[in-house]
């Protein structure tokens, strides 16, 4: 055996040792905080989610590149397929807005309480992750409602020239109305994850935004906060992340591509200026932007879109009790976007974040040497989070009553 093949192979170990980063080991999540009261009635509920160590799938759980290709290629293991209803929403632009809805399975609350789901980019009800989580909310006696992005489900024709958006909020605040006429009397909690963590929390935090009295908080899973330093964060050539911008750009750009009949037709085309070529052609998300989106909702460039989607900007209005979660090896979310939420928890009352080491991005397996269990940590944390939220809304409404009297 030579000594070039031996040297070969062990630069080969070394590289899958440091992907794999299979000298880490199992963390607690990190909890930032400044209202003391609002994190001790989370961990009421959540003590032993946010006490214990989340141990990854020893094998290759510790890498979050894993973790997130792992994600996005199978979602989860043994995923449920939860029966549900598809209610159907005839927007004022013309657009066709659904969203799936589920009933409890079983009942552990006194209170009636429906979880309003918006999922990442290009998912959907269908998607493997948020079918996992509606089943074992489903379980614990929770109503979900997901919001199906337009344009995404094949069986759902567009029916006007756009589909969702980073930042647009009408189509999760016309799911909002719809479940409040349908259970006027229902506790809502919004979940966000990745592109959805966005849009929840924007739409809580926007101002001239109705928003009806039913919603009690909500919950923001791996998403980046501001677009356009995470737009400058992923063209970087650093930890892969051009890699992830460019299959982003790609699955985006296929959707557009999938309902050209509609949102490329030769009268749309030429009413709002857009160049096929040039949206076939992008690269990125900025230029799949500036060839599409800013001309379809009308905006002079990415950076004024961008800061107009951007949560970061909405988050000092927010009013309800409000939890965010990501992870460190998150390739599509670095550090340099996580440091603002830190010191927006440390600073207002009624905002948990949890950082935890590990997870990737929607990830978060756990369990297991090569073989994860059925369930995330991920999946466990946000139910048992759903019930701090309720348990911590109960209780502070006892407590102005008692005040009261």
């Amino acid at each position: 055996m030579s000594t070039t093949f031996l040297a070969v192979v062990a630069i080969i170990f070394i590289i899958l040792f440091r992907i794999l980063n299979v000298n880490s080991n199992p963390q607690k999540p990190k909890l930032f905080f400044c209202d003391e009261t609002f994190k001790e009635r989370i961990m009421k509920i959540c003590h032993t989610e946010l006490s214990e160590m989340y141990v990854p799938t020893r094998l290759w759980g510790f890498s979050g590149h894993v973790q997130t290709i792992l994600q996005s290629l199978i979602g989860r293991v043994k995923c449920p397929w939860p029966l549900g209803e598809r209610v159907y929403i005839n927007m004022t632009d013309g657009s066709t807005l659904t969203y799936d809805l589920y009933q409890p399975i079983s009942y552990h609350h006194d209170e009636d309480i429906t979880i309003a789901v918006c999922p990442g980019v290009g998912n959907s009800s269908e998607s493997v992750y948020i079918r996992t989580f509606v089943h074992y909310a489903q379980c614990h006696g929770y109503r979900i409602a997901v919001l199906n992005h337009i344009g995404v489900i094949n069986s759902i024709q567009v029916t006007s020239p756009r589909i969702f958006t980073y930042g647009h909020t009408d189509d999760y605040a016309a799911m909002i109305t719809n479940l409040v006429k349908k259970y006027p009397n229902t506790q809502i909690i919004s979940v966000g994850f990745s592109l959805g963590g966005n849009l929840i929390t924007k739409y809580l935090g926007e101002v001239n935004v109705p928003k009806p009295s039913n919603i009690i908080g909500g919950i923001s899973i791996c998403q980046g906060y501001d677009a356009i330093v995470a737009t400058q964060c992923l063209l970087r050539w650093q930890n892969f992340q051009r890699f992830y911008l460019y299959v982003l750009t790609e699955n985006v750009k296929s959707i557009i591509m999938k309902h050209r009949h509609i949102l490329l037709s030769d009268d749309v085309k030429r009413r709002l200026n857009l160049n096929e070529r040039e949206i076939a052609a992008a690269a990125t998300l900025q230029q799949l932007d500036e060839s599409y989106t800013c001309k379809v909702h009308n905006f002079s460039s990415t950076n004024e879109l961008y800061k107009w989607s951007s949560c970061i900007n909405y988050l000092k209005n927010i009013e309800k009790p409000i939890i965010f979660i990501n992870s460190l090896d998150d390739p599509l979310v670095p550090d340099d976007l996580l440091k603002p939420i830190r010191k927006f928890a440390e600073t207002h009352p009624k905002v948990l974040y949890i950082e935890s080491t590990h997870g990737g991005h929607l990830g978060f397996y756990e369990g297991g040497l090569i073989n994860p269990n059925p369930l995330t940590w991920l999946d466990r944390i946000l139910v048992s989070l759903l019930g701090g939220i309720a348990f911590a809304n109960s209780d502070s409404l006892l407590k102005k009553q008692s005040m009261s009297v």
